[in-house]
């Protein structure tokens, strides 16, 4: 009777952890620390700083000053246009890309991320070429008695063009993770396409939805580049908020100068809670989902 050797298995291999040591770790805390408080913190400390530095009535004279009033309605009036537009066409974009496949998918992707590699400026001097009393439309718009560049609609047209990518790329990737089968699995039990979106798409996609809205009225309101070239800085009736800043900035009007920035920076401090606490309810549903 031959003896059978005991077959020996290897150990399974484990598991390789980096860990560096503590002093690398606090210099590395350390060193991001100091570069958010240096080129974050110190510059939105300074900005409430100086508009506080005469009193809170001087603050509250030059949030409340006629022009500082009409740049508010100004920036509010072009994000609400904006924002709800690019609602629809980010939802829509998103669909057709993440659900189907059709010629000229990758050309569309392209165009949605324009304006994240031309510069603002240049696309508000796209609008001047073509809208202005030069450009290629201008003549005709002059003997309609219909102006675009430096008045509203082409200050919403500029932000509508700089926001555009937001909430498409948001959730472009979202929904191709998720794929098709809850879509194809109610079309199959009758529902209609706008039943399949309004119940089916929707609800899976809100908290992108939620976030890259989120992100995208902030770039609404605090635009410049392009707004800057389309708008004329007529006082009182086409500055937005971040064009106002800059008009009593070059007057040497520098405590309403900041205390108008003021605003923009609350907005910036706003949405950057708004975008943690939607994090945080992304990231609670995700470990629901892994532990379920």
């Amino acid at each position: 009777m031959t003896a059978v050797p005991l077959l020996q298995t290897s150990p399974a291999p484990h598991k390789v952890v980096t860990q560096e040591s503590p002093w690398a770790r606090w210099t590395l805390i350390l060193l991001a620390l100091s570069f958010l408080s240096l080129f974050l913190l110190l510059p939105l400390v300074a900005v409430f700083f100086e508009a506080l530095r005469k009193g809170w009535e001087v603050y509250l004279a030059a949030i409340t000053e006629p022009d500082a009033l009409a740049a508010i309605r100004l920036t509010l009036i072009a994000a609400a246009i904006a924002v709800p537009l690019n609602l629809i066409f980010g939802i829509a974009a998103a669909w057709a890309i993440a659900k189907f496949e059709f010629r000229g998918k990758s050309i569309l992707t392209s165009l949605i991320d324009l304006p994240f590699s031309v510069s603002p400026v240049v696309a508000g001097l796209i609008y001047v070429l073509i809208f202005g009393l030069q450009g290629w439309i201008g003549p005709w718009l002059r003997e309609h008695d219909l102006s675009i560049i430096f008045a509203v609609p082409g200050i919403v047209l500029a932000t509508i063009f700089v926001t555009v990518p937001f909430i498409a790329r948001e959730l472009i990737p979202l929904m191709q993770a998720q794929g098709s089968e809850e879509e194809e699995a109610a079309i199959i039990l009758g529902a209609s396409g706008w039943q399949t979106l309004w119940y089916v798409t929707l609800p899976n996609i809100k908290w992108g939805l939620l976030y890259g809205t989120i992100l995208c009225n902030a770039r609404a309101m605090g635009e410049f580049g392009a707004v800057s070239v389309v708008s004329g800085h007529i006082r009182g009736l086409t500055n937005t908020l971040s064009l106002h800043v800059e008009i009593l900035y070059n007057e040497y009007n520098f405590v309403a100068a900041f205390a108008v920035a003021s605003l923009l920076a609350l907005l910036a401090l706003i949405t950057l809670v708004l975008k943690t606490l939607v994090e945080a309810k992304v990231a609670q549903q995700t470990s629901r989902g892994n532990h379920s």
